[in-house]
């Protein structure tokens, strides 16, 4: 069988530990960089490094020759002003146009921000991509979706955590914190990236999928410990009149791939290994 290309564009948080076990899979791995600094770095962990810039018409740019790839992961976060999200679109656009979508697939990195607060659990289904979302992640995934038929998959992470990114500075030291009732919706790095690799080694194409820890432990006592944990003041919390949170299922994730999270109870999580 002919050795699989992946291109993940976006090496950062996610994007370089992903590509990091993409290689040991086995996989040929490609990756972008929009600074020439950070080539080398990409080198010596065996992933092929490719600067990519935008505008792409920069002389240095090798947009081309890195989506010569089977399967593009496109893991690059948005800005959350609106000159940049309408500036992530158009960036989005140039790279869809770029892909052939014969014999290539699209794992697109979304966010569980697309729900709304519906005081419930929510599952893939209670938000729909669309070219006229007021969402910007939900027009972005329709653009995708609409560029690979059948052959793009849609990721929606929850809260990020893992790495550099240690929830006790999140909220350290705040007061008047509303719903401390509410669920958290957390997934640490090391599930993101295992999710990710399953999703690409079993090939499932065509999908919208939560990714999100299957407990979820209140806001209060999550980021009270977080805290603590890392020796910060910890939030003040109040209580809220009405209440307001979302509880993200990912259900169809752990099914479709027979998947168990390695991290399920985000509050357990803090006090394990993995930070």
């Amino acid at each position: 069988m002919e050795l699989k290309t992946i291109s993940v564009m976006g090496c950062g948080w996610l994007g370089l530990p992903l590509a990091e076990e993409l290689v040991k899979r086995g996989y040929r791995v490609k990756g972008s960089t929009t600074t020439a600094e950070k080539l080398p770095l990409l080198a010596a962990k065996g992933i092929e490094p490719f600067l990519v810039q935008f505008p792409e018409n920069s002389s240095k740019s090798q947009l081309r020759e890195f989506l010569e790839a089977d399967v593009l992961l496109f893991n690059i976060p948005p800005s959350r002003s609106t000159t940049d999200q309408s500036t992530y679109e158009q960036l989005l656009q140039a790279v869809l146009e770029r892909c052939s979508p014969q014999g290539r697939a699209v794992l697109f990195v979304s966010s569980t921000s697309v729900y709304p607060d519906l005081n419930r659990g929510v599952t893939e289904a209670d938000a729909v991509p669309s070219p006229n979302a007021s969402s910007l992640m939900l027009r972005c995934e329709f653009l995708v979706q609409q560029a690979m038929p059948g052959r793009a998959t849609v990721v929606r992470f929850g809260g990020l955590m893992g790495g550099q990114r240690h929830p006790g500075r999140f909220l350290a030291g705040k007061t008047a914190v509303p719903q401390p009732d509410g669920p958290v919706n957390m997934i640490h790095l090391t599930d993101c990236v295992q999710l990710l690799a399953e999703m690409i080694r079993q090939e499932k194409w065509g999908y919208v999928f939560n990714a999100c820890a299957p407990e979820h432990p209140t806001r209060q006592a999550f980021y009270t410990q977080a805290s603590q944990l890392l020796g910060l003041v910890p939030p003040k919390f109040t209580q809220s009149s009405e209440p307001k949170f979302k509880r993200i299922s990912s259900e169809r994730v752990q099914q479709e791939l027979s998947y168990t999270f390695l991290y399920p109870n985000p509050l357990t999580c803090l006090t394990s290994p993995a930070f």
